[in-house]
């Protein structure tokens, strides 16, 4: 339990030290800007600055985290090391990438989607380092850092639950944009507050943290059942991957929240899917472990 404490001390402390460095980081991007220099930074609001605070705060927080908690290896998150790590990420990221691929050419023959009428070549070329980087980050801190710490306590299913709780979470909140037109010292602590709005919308916790919430489950326990990141690193970036191109190449002409949100992974349709998902990974651990003995 001290082990968790130290986690909650550290998410604290990241949220802390976020809002009061985003004004900093804003006021010098509009520093450069207002002398030529880096100008496409205009484009961005107060918002973008602020998570990107957070994700410097939570780097510069890591390493004292990890030195309190005393890890030295990946024993001490219940980890171990994976001789089969390319078969894992390859299989993760064809039982994450197949059923959605499937949802969204069924989505395509609906009036819910139709494909677009020239192809964002850009946007999807920006995909793919998405898929490779975001997966990697996020697993090694949500599944490896936070799960390892928690499944430490012996209580396997609450870990899961507070962990993919926390990844929803993360994932859900966001203020709405211009929330602090004139940016002040506590402007990082007004994004806080109303990063909380989502949650009086009932149909967008449905569609949207909820699905996340499931996600957040399946990745956990791919990570449990292989004591390895590299199967959920793969379901991870198949997920990313599909759902990132799919909006590249498709258009979303109606709302159908609470069934289906404004890409493949927010909605009930993508809880299913996912769900799928997990049946056949849970099918696959078993084969494997049966072919081994």
């Amino acid at each position: 339990m001290k082990d968790a404490a130290r986690l909650l001390v550290y998410l604290l402390a990241t949220v802390l030290v976020g809002a009061l460095l985003a004004p900093c980081l804003f006021w010098a991007a509009q520093f450069l800007v207002a002398h030529g220099f880096l100008t496409f930074l205009a484009r961005y609001d107060f918002e973008t600055f602020f998570h990107r605070a957070l994700l410097v705060a939570a780097l510069i927080l890591l390493w004292p985290l990890i030195r309190s908690l005393e890890v030295r290896s990946l024993s001490d998150l219940q980890l171990s090391r994976n001789a089969h790590r390319w078969r894992d990420v390859v299989a993760g990221f064809a039982f994450s990438t197949t059923p959605l691929l499937c949802c969204g050419a069924i989505l395509l023959a609906s009036p819910i989607f139709s494909l677009r009428g020239a192809i964002n070549w850009a946007g999807f070329a920006k995909v793919i380092p998405a898929a490779l980087a975001v997966p990697l980050i996020e697993e090694m801190f949500f599944r490896g850092l936070v799960l390892g710490i928690l499944v430490k306590s012996g209580r396997r299913y609450m870990s899961i639950f507070v962990t993919s709780a926390l990844y929803s979470i993360i994932h859900f909140l966001k203020a709405p944009e211009r929330t602090s037109d004139h940016v002040t010292w506590i402007s990082g602590f007004n994004s806080i507050a109303h990063a909380f709005v989502q949650f009086n919308d009932p149909v967008l916790v449905a569609a949207g943290f909820t699905t996340l919430f499931l996600i957040g489950w399946i990745l956990a326990d791919a990570r449990l059942q292989t004591r390895s990141l590299w199967l959920p690193i793969g379901l991870h970036a198949g997920w990313i991957f599909t759902s990132g191109a799919f909006n590249k190449f498709a258009r979303h002409d109606l709302v159908a929240l609470p069934w289906l949100g404004k890409n493949l992974l927010v909605g009930l349709v993508p809880i299913g899917v996912a769900s799928l998902t997990w049946l056949i990974m849970r099918g696959w651990l078993k084969y494997v472990d049966a072919s081994n003995t």
